[in-house]
């Protein structure tokens, strides 16, 4: 059961934090510089000063300490699936409470297939 709830934490903290990163790197597209190495340190710049970018990862990058954590104890053949199913929810409702689109009613059967497959994983 401990298992389960790294697994949760750690969905949550991949999934909730992908619009929020997406949202934290609007404008890096404006960047232009004449030589990639410019390119690269300006954009890499433009991130790492970003808070709105910034705490989002370091959010994302905290649930990968709690993922290996948690895999310590586990079965990788239950951890991947439950991990990776339930961030994709995470993210879909998290995009949803920043103002994208709402998910159709077949993705919405896709995530309750994905609830009971998970479900079916951890009993």
């Amino acid at each position: 059961m401990e298992s389960c709830f790294g697994f949760v934490l750690t969905a949550l903290c991949w999934g909730f934090t992908n619009p929020f990163i997406k949202r934290g790197s609007e404008g890096i597209e404006k960047i232009k510089k004449g030589s990639w190495i410019a390119q690269t340190f300006a954009e890499t710049w433009f991130l790492f000063t970003n808070w709105k970018y910034v705490v989002p990862l370091a959010i994302n990058l905290s649930g990968s300490a709690v993922y290996y954590y948690t895999l310590s104890s586990a079965d990788i053949t239950i951890a991947v699936p439950i991990t990776n199913s339930l961030t994709l929810i995470f993210t879909i409702l998290a995009g949803v409470l920043v103002g994208e689109k709402p998910p159709t009613k077949k993705e919405m059967f896709g995530m309750s297939c994905i609830v009971l497959g998970v479900a079916l994983c951890v009993t």
